[in-house]
């Protein structure tokens, strides 16, 4: 006789699985590169290491780190000058029957390493040179292509090792770069609630929860963040790990990339070299805000008390291609869908643009 028809009572089990990736060791403050052997040890990090670093960051960083891992494993350098997919196979060559990977340098660089990390099923540990953007310990790299860039999968850092000394040397641009891409959370939040209501699309309360904590630690603070100060970076670089781990959590960007991001590759598009991807953010963050009805203001005077641009003349752009950014957003990663995807007419992308230079 066949048991089939027969009903058994069984207990309903949680069928959900997740696979976050979350830095092991962090490490930020003064003179923290000399630690870095002692990280490796904890890692247990040994065999062939490979270091990506940029010309201009050997002198800074990369010398310091490639001498110190010498100390516990096989090293090789490899120099980013650029980040394209022709550079990125090369390193992946580079990197072949490495066991680890180092990225010491700026978005570039760092990018390149978690990208390569990722391809080659490999760990990356992030030594950021400056903090101007939630790259350094995120799951996500941006990279140039022709026509705009693209937004690929990548390994977030086992490992992150800040020092604020060299962090706080770089040029304050970068430092209210990174500022300005963290408080654009906001609004990143504020497309993936709509998002939710109009489309159905699963969110994450507790990466919102995160990025929205991410934002208003930099908002409320702004007045702190000071050119060529430690404190600042040590501020600045909390919150952009804190934006990564909240995009490991979510398991995409969308936490802290939204309408404000699209507006920002629209303008690499058909504005390229002109403004840092932050400051590009934090200008779309002030407009996404006006639509959605928010403290626009608010923002735009947190940016400029930590010293970001709140207009595209503050970073050489016409007003007139800002707002062709405006309405060519809508096209960038349709499958995100934010307030910019409602249908923003020429007229409107225009007032929308004026509106940045309102007192």
């Amino acid at each position: 006789m066949s048991h089939d028809s027969i009903k058994l009572l069984k207990t309903d089990v949680l069928d959900k699985s997740k696979w976050m990736q979350l830095p092991r060791d962090v490490i930020i403050g003064h003179d923290v590169l000399t630690q870095l052997p002692k990280v490796c040890e904890d890692l247990h990090v040994s065999g062939s290491v490979v270091v990506f670093s940029g010309r201009g960051t050997m002198d800074v960083a990369g010398n310091q780190v490639l001498s110190q891992i010498k100390e516990v494993a096989e090293a090789e350098l490899f120099i980013v000058d650029t980040i394209t997919p022709e550079v990125i196979s090369e390193a992946e060559e580079a990197g072949r029957g490495a066991d680890v990977f180092i990225g010491v340098g700026g978005g570039r660089v760092i990018d390149t390493a978690k990208i390569v990390s990722y391809n080659c099923c490999r760990p990356f540990i992030s030594v950021p040179t400056a903090a101007s953007h939630d790259g350094i310990a995120s799951s996500r790299a941006s990279v140039p292509v022709e026509g705009g860039s693209v937004s690929l999968a990548a390994s977030p850092p086992i490992a992150l090792i800040a020092d604020t000394g060299i962090i706080a040397a770089a040029p304050h641009r970068l430092l209210a770069a990174g500022c300005a891409d963290v408080i654009s959370n906001y609004t990143a939040i504020l497309d993936w609630e709509l998002s939710h209501r109009l489309r159905g699309e699963p969110i994450s309360e507790y990466a919102m929860a995160l990025s929205r904590m991410t934002a208003e630690i930099i908002s409320k603070n702004a007045d702190l963040i000071k050119p060529h100060a430690e404190e600042s970076a040590w501020t600045v670089i909390k919150a952009l790990l804190s934006s990564g781990v909240a995009m490991s959590i979510a398991g995409s960007s969308r936490p802290a990339s939204g309408g404000e991001h699209k507006f920002s590759h629209a303008l690499d598009q058909i504005a390229p070299g002109k403004g840092l991807h932050g400051e590009q953010c934090g200008i779309g963050s002030i407009i996404t805000m006006y639509l959605h009805g928010g403290d626009w203001r608010g923002i735009r005077n947190s940016l400029r008390t930590i010293g970001a641009p709140t207009t595209p003349k503050e970073i050489g752009i016409d007003d007139h291609v800002a707002a062709q950014a405006l309405i060519l957003a809508r096209s960038i990663r349709p499958e995100r869908f934010t307030i910019l995807d409602m249908g923003i007419t020429e007229e409107v992308a225009e007032q929308l643009i004026m509106m940045l230079y309102e007192e």
